[in-house]
């Protein structure tokens, strides 16, 4: 029987198409269960896949005792922090931090849960989506988890009682709002080309036709190149990831933040800080890389399970993992800016370059719409945003102008 509330749940998964039971409840709790055990483990084993490959540019072994090829190293670091003591500072808010932690790790399993893994599936006779939930509204919902990250952080640091700890949370205050702004941006650059908010949507819109699709601009990384770059340096600043984890820089505030945690609390911000960078890297192949879109295996039939179920979460890993390797080269590469450095370059560059490009990409999806002729409209388009660019350049003081303002 459909109701008002099974139509609007139809929406987010066509499990709830034929009304609610208990094998979709179950569906749906099992949903719910297999997300998170992905997450946990993907979190294991990206810090193994970290150490060894940094391991590796470093001319070093890493890992290599717990279990074969050190794969159990994550794991016995768990254990290990499970048991160890935890101690709260007499200075704490005790309610406040203790569930910090946990005010960290929830945003990026919730904003991992718009994420399509796979395709349409049928499981117990009921026809579902290889994700969690595909909200009308999921890039909303996406801003909307990068910004309750911050709470668990700005939190921790204040109810920890201390001073390193509250200087810390007050950086990642300034650092997630001075890149909030780009990065939202950068998520309108793909918008104004799929024309929805829906993550599954833009999936769809990528779609796949053979390797062709990846060059030809149906994947959207291409035409909106820009707004990629932008969205990988705002995500990495996002998530305190080096070169931009000056939230919690070691030489100037002990540990930042979570100076005063140990234990399991002190490994649960850890895990959020590695879950939050899984997600992005998950976002940005729905965003930009056609999600779970890929070739199938033509000696096999396109509706089998294989192809339906195997195949398309593949793709999607392995897009995953290419981009993780890249956070990974960061880390291991780059060293970490001055704090002067990461405010000027989101406040003084991101955000003028992100809006530039929002502006020239909705001039060209514009005129292809109406069939204007794009030799002419291109040209125009850039040279308007070079005009603006520039004006907006040239109004930033200098900085023998701020000096003569100061004396």
């Amino acid at each position: 029987m459909s109701t008002p509330l099974t139509g609007l749940l139809s929406l987010t998964d066509p499990v709830f198409d034929r009304g609610i039971d208990t094998t979709v409840v179950l569906i749906i709790i099992g949903k719910t269960i297999a997300v998170f055990v992905l997450l946990l483990l993907s979190v294991l084993m990206y810090i193994w896949f970290l150490r060894k490959v940094i391991a590796k540019m470093q001319n070093r072994i890493g890992p290599d005792r717990a279990g074969p090829f050190g794969l159990f190293q994550s794991l016995a670091d768990g254990i290990k922090l499970f048991f160890k003591e935890q101690s709260e500072p007499n200075t704490a808010d005790r309610r406040i931090f203790r569930i910090a932690p946990y005010l960290a790790v929830m945003p990026a399993f919730l904003a991992f849960s718009i994420v399509p893994i796979g395709g349409l599936v049928t499981i117990a006779g009921h026809k579902t989506f290889l994700q969690l939930a595909d909200l009308p509204f999921g890039i909303l919902w996406l801003l909307a988890m990068s910004g309750l990250g911050l709470y668990g952080v700005l939190l921790a640091g204040w109810s920890s009682g201390s001073k390193y700890p509250l200087l810390g949370s007050v950086r990642a205050s300034a650092q997630l709002l001075s890149y909030e702004a780009a990065f939202g941006l950068a998520i309108v650059g793909v918008l104004v080309q799929s024309n929805t908010l829906s993550t599954r949507g833009i999936v769809i819109k990528q779609g796949w036709d053979g390797f062709k699709s990846i060059f030809n601009g149906d994947w959207y990384w291409l035409p909106a190149i820009v707004a990629l770059v932008i969205f990988v340096i705002a995500a990495v600043a996002e998530t305190n990831h080096p070169p931009f984890d000056l939230v919690e820089a070691e030489q100037e505030l002990t540990g930042g933040f979570f100076t005063e945690y140990t234990g399991i609390k002190f490994a649960i911000f850890y895990l959020a800080e590695f879950m939050n960078v899984i997600t992005m890297c998950a976002i940005a192949v729905t965003l930009f890389f056609g999600g779970p879109n890929g070739p199938a295996l033509g000696f096999l039939p396109a509706n089998g399970w294989f192809n339906a179920w195997i195949m398309p979460v593949f793709w999607f890993m392995l897009k995953v993992i290419v981009l993780l390797f890249g956070t990974v080269w960061l880390r291991a590469s780059l060293p970490r800016l001055r704090y002067d450095q990461l405010m000027g370059l989101g406040w003084k560059f991101l955000i003028e370059i992100a809006f530039l490009w929002v502006m020239i990409s909705g001039v060209v999806i514009v005129a292809k719409e109406e069939g204007w002729s794009m030799w002419i409209v291109l040209p125009a388009a850039i040279a308007g945003a070079l005009v603006v660019g520039t004006t907006l350049y040239l109004s930033v003081p200098k900085k023998t102008e701020l000096v003569e303002e100061i004396r």
